[in-house]
C-alpha cells in the first residue's frame, strides 16, 4: 500500500508530524536504497559547503543583522508553508530534529539562532538573495555561491523524485 503524502495546504505541524511518522517507519528502508543514500551523502557535503561560503562572503552575517536589527523579512512567518512532506522527510534522514513550535512569531518555523534549522531547504530559500545583499557583491562575488546552490538543488530534486517514487510503491 503506497504512502499517503500530506498535502501542501496542511498546516506545518501536520506535515512535520508526517515526515516525523515517515522517518520512523520507512527511514531505514529509505536509507538502504544506495541511490538514496549515496545522494544524501552528497548532499550533506555540498550543503555544508554551500552554508561555508555564505559564511565567507559575510553573507550569513549581514542576514543576521538584517533580522536582528531591522527585523528581516526573508525568513519570516509563513515561509515554512511552502515546505512539503518530502522536503521534511529528507530532512528527516538527514537527522534533523524539527521543531515543535515556532521560535518567534515572525519568523520562519525553521529558524533558528544560527539560521536555518534545515538542511534541505526549499528552492526560494536557497536561491533568494535580497537586493542588499546583491546590491554589495558583484556578481562573480557570488559566482562560487550560486555554483553550490545549483547543485544543492539538483541534488534535492533527485532524492525528492526518488523518495516520493519509493513511498508511492510501499
Amino acid at each position: 500500500m503506497a504512502v499517503t503524502v500530506v498535502p501542501l495546504a496542511s498546516p506545518i505541524g501536520d506535515k512535520i508530524a508526517w515526515a516525523q511518522k515517515c522517518t520512523e517507519e520507512r527511514g531505514e528502508l529509505l536509507l538502504r536504497d544506495p541511490v538514496v543514500a549515496g545522494l544524501l551523502s552528497r548532499l550533506e557535503k555540498v550543503s555544508s559547503a554551500t552554508r561555508e561560503e555564505l559564511a565567507q562572503t559575510g553573507i550569513i552575517q549581514e542576514c543576521r543583522a538584517c533580522e536582528e536589527e531591522e527585523g528581516g523579512s526573508c525568513c519570516g512567518a509563513g515561509i515554512e508553508n511552502r515546505y512539503e512532506g518530502i522536503m521534511l522527510l529528507i530532512n528527516g534522514l538527514l537527522g534533523v530534529k524539527m521543531p515543535w513550535s515556532r521560535p518567534s512569531p515572525e519568523s520562519c518555523y525553521f529558524l533558528g539562532e544560527n539560521g536555518c534549522l534545515l538542511r534541505a531547504r526549499h528552492v526560494l530559500c536557497v536561491n533568494y538573495l535580497c537586493d542588499r545583499v546583491t546590491g554589495r557583491h558583484t556578481p562573480s562575488e557570488l559566482a562560487t555561491l550560486r555554483n553550490k546552490e545549483g547543485e544543492e538543488l539538483e541534488l534535492i530534486v533527485r532524492l525528492y523524485d526518488r523518495i516520493g517514487k519509493m513511498l508511492a510503491a510501499m
